[in-house]
């Protein structure tokens, strides 16, 4: 048994920052993690290794189709699929590994295994009892699932089988079209597998600027990517490894089959918390399994702290992070925010998503006057001379006041460039502000200038 200012159960983007915030605060600290690595989901079946696959399958694809056009001659790479899971495992590794680094670094102790919280004050780590002043819950998210699939992992898979599968398949069905259904999606259509996307909605990544997600799957579908809208996935059968997507279309209740080799469902998440004895320490709970905490991530019970995926909030590690951070200050007894109106989301497809604050449609709905500056990539001469000239940046900005309330842009770059953005909004910064700030020429970022002068008197290359 030891005891410790702070035990944090979850090793991921949030429980991992808190723990090193908590300890860079003078807090003795612990963080729990069962896995045999630190970095949770994102670092090991999630954000990371995702980004491995599609910077891979990026090159392949310029190899393929911008090689020639630029005078670069010769054949066209052939896949060694094992050896680009090789890859992505190095990337995992020498992430993970620069946690187990930092936690030394900041003498923080790696309890192994998987906690539980028998009792206020106290954490539960395989026969182990440790106390604690405060805890922190950072256990993150699991896939969630429908209603008559089954998955395996082998055939019918969610992302985290996706990211390893045995061979390319020739066929896949992606049930749901969010973020990792489409960058996944992404990924084996440019593997040369036929990909189709069946989604619920009539629009693609539910919650987006609506003109953007139009674009978004008009890009997708010349990239090869096909889409059933509209449909309601009703089962999944699985016979002799080929798997049979059984759908219901909406609009009028008509049933179709797609056969594919296979199935990634990719219908969310849905927070993880089994096995930490919440109930029995009087951790409120909300009816859609998320931990309730108040304004300081407090929960229920006193010196019980939640964060990241486990509360209400937008599933994103850099949500997580903020949180991590802030609630480290609260218990160390400073003063911890996180500013929910500024949290970009970004889709790292090619090209690029990225966001940040209000869209059009949210502020139509709260009859908001606003303006809209708005520049295509075309205008752009970077974006030309890399083949990446599809997209735009929209800027929404008060019609009155000039202060920028949203950012939507897809091209090139755009999961870099939205922080500008970001930077701009946490200063109450005017699209003239940025429209008068000098940009490096020739850099994508000038397509952000440009949208923020076509708030005022219009852009200058439109």
């Amino acid at each position: 048994m030891a005891d410790y200012d702070v035990i944090v159960i979850g090793g991921g983007p949030g429980g991992y920052v808190c723990a090193i915030r908590c300890a860079q605060l003078g807090l003795k600290t612990a963080c729990v993690e069962g896995r045999d690595s630190l970095g949770g989901t994102c670092l090991n079946v999630g954000c990371i290794p995702s980004k491995a696959l599609l910077h891979a399958t990026h090159e392949l694809h310029e190899a393929e189709h911008n090689f020639a056009k630029m005078g670069l001659k010769g054949k066209s790479p052939s896949v060694d699929w094992k050896q680009m899971l090789t890859y992505k495992q190095e990337v995992i590794d020498g992430n993970t590994k620069g946690i187990e680094f930092l936690f030394k670094k900041n003498k923080i102790d790696w309890l192994k295994g998987w906690g539980s919280i028998p009792e206020a004050g106290k954490v539960k780590v395989g026969d182990d009892v440790h106390n604690a002043k405060s805890i922190v819950i950072a256990t993150g998210s699991e896939p969630s699932s429908l209603p008559g699939i089954e998955i395996d992992e082998k055939t019918v898979v969610t992302s985290t089988g996706a990211l390893s599968l045995n061979k390319i398949p020739k066929s896949m069905v992606v049930i749901g079209a969010g973020v990792i259904g489409l960058e996944m999606g992404s990924v084996y259509a440019r593997l040369g597998a036929e990909v189709t996307v069946v989604e619920y909605l009539d629009a693609i990544t539910p919650g987006m600027d609506g003109e953007v997600a139009k674009n978004f799957q008009k890009i997708l579908t010349k990239q090869g990517l096909k889409f059933v809208m509209g449909a309601a996935v009703q089962s999944v059968d699985v016979k002799n490894g080929k798997a049979s997507v059984n759908y219901q279309l909406r609009k009028d209740e008509s049933e179709a089959s797609i056969e594919a080799e296979t199935v990634l469902v990719a219908t969310g998440r849905k927070p993880y918390t089994d096995g930490l004895g919440l109930e029995g320490v009087g951790v409120e709970m909300l009816p859609r399994g998320q931990v309730k905490t108040d304004a300081h991530w407090q929960t229920s019970a006193k010196g019980i702290y939640a964060i990241g995926d486990a509360i209400v909030g937008p599933m994103l590690a850099h949500k997580a992070e903020d949180e991590g951070m802030a609630v480290a200050e609260v218990i160390a007894g400073k003063h911890g925010h996180v500013n929910y109106e500024v949290i970009p989301g970004v889709i790292y497809t090619t090209p690029e998503v990225a966001s940040v604050g209000q869209t059009e449609e949210a502020l139509k709905q709260d009859g908001r006057a606003y303006k809209v500056g708005k520049f295509s990539f075309m205008g752009n001469g970077r974006a030309k001379a890399v083949f990446q000239s599809d997209g735009f940046v929209k800027l929404i900005a008060d019609k009155e006041t000039d202060r920028i309330l949203g950012c939507h842009i897809i091209g090139p770059g755009a999961g870099d460039l939205i922080h500008e953005i970001c930077v701009a909004m946490e200063f109450g910064a005017s699209a003239q502000d940025v429209a008068l700030t000098c940009h490096a020429h020739p850099t994508f970022s000038e397509a952000v200038r440009e949208a923020a002068l076509a708030c005022g008197d219009g852009a200058i290359h439109a």
